[in-house]
């Protein structure tokens, strides 16, 4: 009887094992839906299923069809354990991707160390510099160094101007991702000769940013840096018009203001800002792939109620399941460390050129854009088609126009 069972039971697990060969390659994230996030997250699972569209239509990965998971994370980092322990334990997904942003990646880290998952994240600025994880890699182009590259660029700019300014002010949330460029801010600034006159953060529950901004102008300082996600960044803009903020140069870490959304919603508020971006419609900018690309996401997106523009992440979603599925197929299985091992030792050919990683998981060579906004005439979504519209300061090699300066 023993025996009996003993072998009915091995026929058991050895039917689930081939059924589960048989059956589709689960991809399972949590992406902002709803919340300040959603402008983000919905675009990026957009592209997440062209990709799983474009696989399947070729056959599936190994054999089997791409079969997405994803649920909600409403923007909230206290749903993340959560939502990644079950897309773990229960769904049992084959692969992990991060929510979009720093504050909805770092929650589920412990989750995915404590099953030993590979895990690709989306936008999450020097979450690894906390965790140290062999099979960490991140789409965001922020090379290596991602905590001081972010905001290197845009003290760059600021010293290069004459006559060069004196003074900075530094503000952001009390939250995960201004925190760390924040501080990798204040790294950038100690062998430079600007002073530091206004150094704060505000809790992430600000509605009001007028008295913020009236304090930053009491300090008088020749630029602002400004490290805010989308609703506070709309926040600001508005208070900065309102308050007529006198500065020189202000920007620099505001996320959001890459979203269709809030560019329609702001138009000419925009004019005279610098802030990081990583594609924009500039004449110095020429990637087929990416551009074939936004037309396919465009399509989908115009009634999908996410970003009609797609410029800043949907392509860098796309090329993150691409290394994935590159590694995937070189390797001929879903080992998670064979997978992890392979990625690291080589350089994959993406929506976004050709990607490799630094030993943190960080892009090898950084990849980032310093814009500014210029000539924008009203709200409407073909203003922001136009090249001149997005002026690359950064990198030399890619400029595309002069800046405006001071900031008026």
């Amino acid at each position: 009887m023993v025996r009996r069972m003993t072998l009915a039971a091995a026929i058991a697990v050895m039917a689930t094992a081939a059924a589960a060969a048989d059956g589709p390659i689960k991809l399972g994230f949590g992406m902002a839906e709803t919340g300040g996030l959603a402008g983000n997250g919905k675009a990026a699972t957009i592209a997440i299923e062209m990709w799983a569209d474009d696989v399947n239509a070729r056959g599936g990965l190994l054999g089997r069809k791409i079969e997405l998971i994803h649920y909600d994370d409403q923007s909230n980092p206290s749903l993340v354990p959560g939502i990644y322990t079950k897309l773990l334990d229960v769904d049992k997904v084959d692969l992990v991707l991060s929510g979009y942003g720093t504050n909805l990646t770092a929650p589920a880290m412990p989750i995915v160390i404590q099953h030993n998952m590979l895990f690709m994240s989306n936008f999450a600025l020097a979450v690894n510099d906390q965790f140290h994880y062999d099979r960490y890699f991140q789409i965001f182009p922020q090379g290596p160094d991602a905590r001081h590259e972010f905001s290197r660029h845009f003290i760059e700019v600021a010293l290069e101007q004459k006559p060069q300014p004196k003074t900075i002010a530094l503000v952001g949330g009390d939250a995960e991702y201004p925190q760390v460029a924040l501080s990798g801010a204040r790294d950038n600034l100690k062998d430079t000769p600007l002073k530091v006159v206004y150094d704060k953060t505000y809790p992430p529950n600000t509605v009001d940013y007028t008295p913020i901004v009236r304090a930053i102008q009491a300090t008088n300082p020749d630029v602002v840096f400004i490290a805010s996600y989308p609703p506070d960044s709309v926040g600001f803009v508005r208070a900065m018009h309102e308050v007529g903020l006198k500065t020189k140069l202000v920007g620099g870490g505001m996320v959001g203001l890459q979203f269709a959304a809030l560019k329609k919603q702001l138009g000419p508020l925009l004019n005279g800002i610098v802030n990081y971006d990583l594609f924009v419609p500039a004449p110095t900018i020429k990637r087929p792939s990416v551009e074939a690309f936004l037309a396919k996401y465009q399509a989908k997106a115009a009634g999908a109620g996410v970003d009609e523009l797609g410029y800043y992440l949907p392509p860098f979603a796309y090329a993150g399941v691409q290394v994935y599925e590159q590694a995937v197929r070189a390797v001929g299985s879903l080992d998670q460390d064979k997978i992890a091992k392979y990625i690291h030792a080589n350089k994959f050919d993406t929506m976004v050129g050709g990607v490799s990683f630094a030993a943190n998981g960080e892009w090898a060579k950084p990849a980032m854009l310093e814009i500014q906004f210029q000539g924008i005439t009203d709200n409407s979504i073909e203003t922001f088609k136009k090249p001149t519209t997005h002026v690359i300061l950064y990198p030399p090699e890619l400029k595309s126009g002069n800046i405006i300066y001071p900031y008026r």
